[in-house]
């Protein structure tokens, strides 16, 4: 309007001489704006219908009503789907939320031979994961910096790949200083946990000494992260509950825990995570598994890593090895400790230590089922501490169960889980923010 003044003046003072009421021209008003339209509350959605729905959240599972998911996120179970949302017919199948690894690993070593890239790697290692239906993981330690950057990912509405969670570098080192450095490291690097180790390996190594712990944990509370710890005897593991651990990521293996040992997890409010085929794993190559045979084993195994394990001389030592022969043992106390915990009412976080070599990513999670499941634990119990009670353990909210506002990351399959954990086997398809995994 300012720049327009000085080339009105000359025609207001023609129209003022020619008349006392000038004849200027009025702007008309700009056209009212076009009332809003009416919300489509079915665009842009998709409504899973005609499966059996299991949430989680330890309730019922439903047999009359429909997933709907927008944007990847939960909307909803409804009876009824909007009009004008996508209907994807599952009908015959049951749908569960994805598996939460809470002690998983990932570096990037379990990509097919020919992918370089280290970002790409580790994304190979995610999307093996969630092929088999584990569709997060909080990797304990050892992850390349190219994880770091992956982590990023799982923010995005288009993800296919397994989310990620990462501990950086364990911190096992003998003096203060080192595992200061170490843990500090971590957090500069933007670590989500921190590790450490309290282990001898049977005997066979020196175990962390207790001012080098301490300062780990101070680390840890000084940057506001958990701290998740490994353990074999159960008086280092009511030691680490008594110094702040967020965390038992291993069984107690040594002996029938307590009922103090119990009750100091009570109190502490801490969850513990059993890994029972991290045992199998140290003994079961010293011959061929008989699982090395099973079709859903070989969807997406590793050859390479298959022919490492079965060499004659590697078996060998294992069938030599005495360390092996105690793990096996320790298996078996683990089982006993895992029925005592849960029945305590201890928060069981499903993990698996899975992701080193020997350790088959996605797969180890099944064997993981099938060993929970000779320890005496229902399928439901099983199936909640794979979901929503691992995820409250690794502190994820977002995430577990097929609760409105969360990630959309679930399995379909094709076979009832809460008859026969072993129906989690019959995967028909993985989504992960609502979009299907790539198999």
């Amino acid at each position: 309007m300012t720049r327009l003044a000085p080339m009105l003046l000359p025609l207001l003072i023609l129209s003022a001489c020619g008349s006392d009421t000038p004849d200027v021209a009025v702007p008309a008003e700009p056209p009212a704006p076009a009332p809003p339209a009416e919300p489509q509350p079915g665009v842009g959605a998709v409504a899973y219908t005609g499966a059996v729905i299991w949430d989680g959240t330890g309730g019922p599972a439903r047999s009359d009503a429909a997933l709907l998911v927008r944007d990847g996120k939960v909307e909803g179970i409804v009876a009824t789907p909007p009009a004008g949302a996508e209907h994807v017919d599952l009908s015959g199948h049951w749908i569960i939320p994805g598996i939460v690894n809470a002690h998983g690993h990932v570096s990037g070593s379990w990509a097919p031979d020919g992918v370089t890239d280290a970002a790409a790697q580790v994304r190979a290692d995610l999307l093996l994961y969630a092929r088999y239906g584990v569709t997060a993981v909080l990797s304990l330690g050892g992850e390349p910096p190219a994880a770091f950057e992956v982590r990023q990912d799982q923010s995005d509405s288009r993800l296919t790949h397994a989310r990620l969670w990462v501990a950086g570098d364990v911190v096992a080192d003998a003096t203060p200083e080192a595992a200061a450095a170490t843990a500090l490291a971590n957090v500069d690097r933007g670590a989500d946990w921190l590790k450490l180790r309290v282990d001898d390996n049977l005997g066979n190594a020196e175990k962390m000494p207790w001012p080098a712990v301490q300062v780990t944990m101070n680390t840890a509370k000084a940057a506001d992260l958990p701290i998740a710890t490994h353990i074999f005897y159960m008086e280092d593991a009511a030691r680490l509950l008594s110094m702040g651990s967020s965390l038992i990521a291993h069984s107690v293996r040594d002996q029938p825990v307590s009922d103090a040992f119990v009750q100091q997890l009570l109190d502490a409010g801490v969850c513990y995570v059993p890994t029972l085929v991290r045992e199998v794993s140290t003994f079961v190559y010293a011959e061929r598994p008989g699982w090395f045979n099973d079709p859903f084993f070989l969807e997406a195994a590793k050859r390479s890593e298959m022919d490492r394990v079965t060499r004659p001389d590697f078996q060998a030592s294992i069938a030599a090895s005495p360390t092996a022969a105690g793990y096996r043992e320790a298996l078996a106390q683990a089982q006993d400790n895992l029925r005592v915990l849960l029945g305590s009412g201890v928060p069981v976080a499903f993990g698996t230590d899975s992701g080193p070599a020997g350790r088959f990513p996605g797969y180890f999670e099944h064997l993981e089922f099938e060993l929970m499941k000779e320890a005496g634990l229902t399928p439901r119990e099983i199936l909640l501490s794979a979901t929503s009670v691992a995820a409250d353990c690794i502190g994820r909210d977002d995430i577990g169960s097929l609760e409105p506002g969360k990630w959309a990351d679930f399995v379909v399959l094709a076979e009832d889980p809460l008859q026969d954990i072993a129906a989690t086997r019959s995967i028909d398809s993985v989504y992960i923010a609502g979009n299907e995994v790539p198999r």
